[in-house]
């Protein structure tokens, strides 16, 4: 009986883990679509740095 009872601990404790591995799985792949919804780009590829007050002059108010 106790050979049976450690395998039924030892089986929900894999299933634990495997419910958290999928758990951030989900995760990521939610914050990963979350960025790509909002536009945010990884890396390089968006747009930093401050604009200039030069720049601002180029755009015209809008009615």
């Amino acid at each position: 009986m106790y050979a049976y009872e450690m395998h039924l601990a030892h089986h929900a404790e894999l299933l634990r883990e495997a419910a958290a591995q999928r758990l951030a799985h989900e995760a990521a792949t939610a914050a990963r679509r979350g960025r790509r919804l909002f536009g945010r780009r990884s890396g390089g590829h968006g747009p930093g740095g401050r604009v200039s007050d030069g720049d601002r002059a180029r755009f015209a108010r809008a009615a």
